[in-house]
């Protein structure tokens, strides 16, 4: 029998939850799900929407497949495995942002609306609205794999999701422990039971560590501040990072008996501050914290125990005790810089005040401001930087800069004479200030044997 025409948008797909929907296209929607499960459908991002075929090649929105599939499944007696088993295979073939929807709304559904009474929002922040168990709900009503399903979609907020989905875990994980508090509580001890039992929990004779992958954090607790030591705690974390169930943004608990800190005013002294600031005296371990940097670095990831101005991209403290160690680590820091979160991200700026001061602007450095300057708002200036640019290599290696401004550009810019000139009025912001805005200003200040560079500079 021939299928009609694909009914979706730009006819990429079949429609499949109309009520007059062809039973033939059901049966191809039902075999697609099947071939996702089995590792024979295929995806295709080339165009908008996202699309998934069966082995036949009828293609589907990921989306509608699931919501077609949890629909179909029983709410007494909920085969947990087997829709963990679906939702994993969805994932890995479309990715998160193709069923995280769906899967929220059946959650919503199906637990928080048929277990719950929801209650007014506190105000007008709050993301959900308090939820309390419905007085009529008998025990034997609630169905323990349904609960399992909520905690597991809960997880996979924080393992795959933004870091801001973690309001949605805990919102999930607050409704099943109302119902069923010891199944949270086995979450918090064990996370999901994806991580090795050796990652889970690890103790030598140097430290004692923990990682969750549930509640996005790593305890690690030292016993003394041995290269040893440092080095177990340093593998420990490039080992869970490793894992690729483990989420992007989380939380390092670190104690340890000396309170150690970078040479940098105003960083937050926490533990994860002070490991990296214990680690990086060792150089044999240096290597080992560049790994660890570059695990950790991802886009729009946190710390999730730093908030507001301390608010750092996972690796921080790893790529600031390396920075100040010297040019041979000042790629991973534009890296790491690139990365950073420009709208929310400000504590590369203390770090870079401590970095130009104690190494000034050399032809190395001043890449490192070029991508200091473009990872947050503003890079302001501190008054010793007029001091340290006072010299004919210091001027020549701007000058350099200023020749090559393209390649610090996006390609879609690099080529744009505006943006060569914001980024040349940044750069000088960046060393000047307010004073670069009249350059005559600078030039007059400037020591006689310096004003012919000081006039290329401001030309």
């Amino acid at each position: 029998m021939s299928l009609p025409k694909c009914d979706g948008v730009h006819g990429r797909y079949y429609l499949i939850h109309k009520p007059d929907t062809d039973p033939e296209v059901l049966k191809h929607a039902d075999q697609c799900i099947q071939d996702i499960l089995e590792g024979t459908a295929r995806e295709n991002h080339s165009a908008y929407p996202t699309v998934v075929r069966n082995h036949n090649g009828t293609p589907f929105l990921p989306s509608h497949l699931l919501e077609r599939y949890l629909s179909r499944l029983p709410l007494k007696g909920f085969p947990y495995e087997d829709a963990v088993a679906v939702c994993d295979a969805m994932r890995q073939l479309a990715g998160w942002n193709e069923i995280c929807y769906t899967l929220g709304q059946y959650i919503k559904h199906q637990v928080q609306e048929r277990y719950f009474e929801a209650g007014e929002k506190e105000d007008r922040f709050s993301v959900y609205p308090p939820c309390t168990v419905s007085p009529d709900l008998c025990s034997e009503d609630v169905d323990d794999g349904l609960l399992h399903f909520a905690c597991y979609v809960a997880v996979c907020y924080t393992v795959y999701g933004a870091s801001y989905n973690t309001v949605i875990t805990k919102h999930y994980l607050d409704l099943v422990s109302q119902l069923r508090p010891n199944m949270v509580k086995e979450l918090k001890t064990n996370g999901s039971g994806k991580l090795p039992p050796d990652l889970q929990k690890r103790k030598t004779k140097h430290l004692t560590a923990s990682a969750n992958d549930a509640f996005a954090t790593i305890r690690i607790t030292a016993r003394d501040s041995t290269e040893g030591c440092c080095d177990e705690a340093l593998s420990y974390l490039c080992e869970v990072l490793e894992q690729p169930e483990f989420p992007r943004s989380y939380s390092i608990e670190f104690r340890g008996p000396e309170k150690l800190y970078l040479p940098i005013p105003g960083l937050p002294k926490k533990g994860v501050h002070q490991l990296f600031a214990c680690a990086v005296q060792y150089p044999r371990l240096h290597v080992r914290m560049e790994n660890y940097a570059r695990l950790a670095m991802q886009e729009d990831e946190w710390y999730q125990n730093l908030a507001g101005e301390f608010c750092a991209l996972p690796g921080t403290f790893a790529v600031f005790a390396l920075g100040l160690e010297g040019p041979k680590w000042w790629r991973l820091v534009c890296d790491y810089l690139d990365r950073c979160d420009d709208e929310h991200s400000s504590l590369q700026e203390k770090f870079l005040h401590v970095l130009f001061k104690k190494f000034g602007f050399t032809a190395q450095s001043l890449p490192v401001l070029v991508h200091g300057i473009q990872s947050m708002q503003e890079l302001r200036p501190i008054k010793e930087f007029r001091t340290l640019i006072a010299n004919e290599e210091s001027l020549d290696a701007l000058l350099e800069i200023r020749e090559h401004l393209e390649d610090y550009l996006p390609e879609e810019g690099a080529h744009d004479k505006r943006a060569r000139e914001y980024l040349w009025r940044d750069i000088l912001w960046a060393i000047w200030g307010s004073a670069s805005e009249n350059g005559g200003k600078v030039i007059k200040a400037a020591p006689k044997e310096l004003k012919e560079k000081y006039q290329q500079v401001f030309a």
